[in-house]
């Protein structure tokens, strides 16, 4: 059984989906054993406590300093016997700490085909407004291993979503969470359970 913990910062959409995932019996052997929070509002923690999921909160704010924070997350994590670690729309840049312990057995999922409109500044509403203003007929989203970088570690999965004539950033941004980024990501977690993390 694959224990994973599930990152936050808002909505919980992609935890839904996997929530949903294991529910439906698509992903099998895994279980999610926690899920943090950077934010006390996330709408994600009330996904996680109506399925009994434990939750803990990790606001920047909080902390005297980003190692503080990390440490307790790396324990929170340790607690609940978490072997992979997932961000779901979490906006918490991961230190040293965490992606030493974590090293190869942490993914995210990004709202666009990686290389293209990742790193810096692109997240939410920032990477579709980029991808129209490209021009490009197709966008996507991207499932990854996190290092160092931002969005730059090894891709596991992708998948492609037209972009139609009169999307908006937010007609997109609906389309590639729906059609891609639900899909993809209960199927990576899925490929790292089968084959015990070693893709």
């Amino acid at each position: 059984m694959l224990k994973i913990a599930a990152l936050v910062s808002g909505g919980g959409t992609n935890l839904q989906a996997i929530i949903d995932a294991i529910e439906s019996g698509q992903l099998k052997n895994v279980e999610i054993a926690a899920v943090a929070s950077t934010n006390l509002r996330a709408y994600a923690l009330e996904r996680a406590k109506k399925y009994d999921i434990p939750t803990a909160v990790f606001a920047k704010k909080d902390f005297a300093s980003a190692e503080d924070r990390e440490e307790l997350l790396v324990s929170f994590f340790q607690q609940h016997g978490v072997g992979l670690v997932v961000l779901c729309g979490s906006l918490m840049v991961l230190g040293k700490k965490v992606l030493e312990v974590y090293e190869n057995r942490i993914i995210n999922i990004h709202p666009a085909l990686l290389p293209n409109f990742g790193g810096k500044g692109y997240y939410g509403l920032a990477v579709h407004e980029a991808v129209l203003a490209s021009g490009m007929a197709t966008t996507g989203a991207t499932v990854h291993f996190v290092d160092e970088g931002i969005d730059t570690g090894r891709i596991i999965l992708q998948k492609e979503v037209a972009v139609l004539p009169g999307d908006t950033p937010e007609t997109l941004q609906r389309r590639v969470m729906e059609e891609a980024e639900w899909q993809i990501l209960p199927q990576a977690i899925g490929l790292l359970a089968e084959r015990g993390l070693n893709l």
